[in-house]
């Protein structure tokens, strides 16, 4: 069986470089997510800012609670990204293979980004519904994956999941910006003997801030959805209130008209500085420890194909 060895690396240095970036930023992302999913109701809401979801945890003397749900987003990073990865590199590789073209035009690039992203969505939405759930769960009561998962019907683990697909636009537009700026950035760079052996890589600063350019991007043309996607897939007591969640809630048009009719035009961007801080932040520390380690791995994989393919004689007079 013949296997992509550059889309290898690169699915194996991004999902690297994504359960790095989850972990470290994972008590951030704990507060964007129960700041986002928190509707105001008559007038009132419970985190006015991001900083009152951290002081709860504080006053209440639950800061590990803040990392609740870090195995499950772990484990659907780690997919999602060597999915994606995989899939946006071998597709990518793909098309400019039958096109015999040299390089990538945005349309094609945006397309292929997309249809990675759905892939992708499909295979981890149930890890993802999982994981908000855990993280908008009151401090300390969240449950295990099983019991999360195993709540309601099989259905309800793929909440969000049509924001999911149409969220795929997100990672489109961040990587079809990122690598045009850095094929910009590479573009007057010599091609020595070693660039050959490995792929060309970015500076770890260059990688940083082209990161975090083209996840701005992407997020603020995304973030009404995205607000969506959290309200939808957040645990079923509404902490603000203590009641439950009406039916309309689960889905889209219910969500918009919740937003629209509590908080107006401007409830669609709330959270929307916390979500560029955080994604911001994830998406720069992803790609430059992907850009970092690429090479590393790019070699390690080379070795292992070597001494995979060494003939049985050879290993016996070793």
């Amino acid at each position: 069986m013949n296997v992509d060895l550059e889309s290898l690396a690169e699915a194996t240095s991004g999902a690297i470089g994504s359960l790095l970036s989850t972990t470290i930023l994972y008590p951030l992302d704990t507060c964007k997510t129960k700041y986002q999913a928190e509707a105001r109701s008559h007038g009132h809401q419970k985190y006015k800012n991001l900083s009152d979801v951290l002081w709860e945890a504080i006053s209440t003397r639950r800061v590990l609670s803040l990392y609740q749900g870090l195995g499950t987003k772990n484990l659907q990073s780690f997919i999602s990204q060597f999915v994606y990865f995989y899939g946006y590199s071998y597709f990518k590789r793909l098309y400019l293979k039958k096109s015999g073209n040299k390089s990538i035009g945005t349309g094609a690039n945006l397309a292929i980004a997309a249809v990675a992203g759905a892939c992708t969505a499909i295979a981890t939405q149930p890890l993802d519904t999982a994981s908000s759930r855990m993280q908008t769960s009151a401090f300390g009561k969240s449950k295990g994956l099983l019991s999360t998962l195993t709540e309601g019907s099989w259905s309800d683990a793929f909440d969000g999941l049509s924001i999911s697909l149409l969220l795929t636009s997100n990672p489109a537009i961040q990587y079809t910006v990122f690598d045009q700026l850095k094929h910009r950035a590479l573009k007057n760079k010599l091609n020595t003997d070693d660039q050959k052996v490995s792929p060309a890589s970015l500076s770890a600063f260059m990688a940083f801030l082209l990161g975090a350019i083209s996840k701005s991007v992407a997020t603020i043309l995304t973030y009404p959805a995205i607000r969506c996607k959290v309200i939808i897939q957040a645990a079923e007591s509404d902490e603000a209130t203590s009641k439950p969640k009406v039916k309309s809630q689960k889905t889209v048009p219910g969500v918009l008209y919740g937003i629209w009719k509590r908080e107006g035009i401007l409830g669609f961007f709330k959270g929307l500085h916390a979500q560029i801080l955080k994604t911001v932040l994830s998406s720069a520390l992803l790609l430059m420890i992907k850009e970092k380690i690429s090479a590393t791995t790019w070699v390690l994989i080379l070795a292992l194909k070597r001494y995979l393919v060494v003939p049985r004689g050879k290993i016996k007079n070793v």
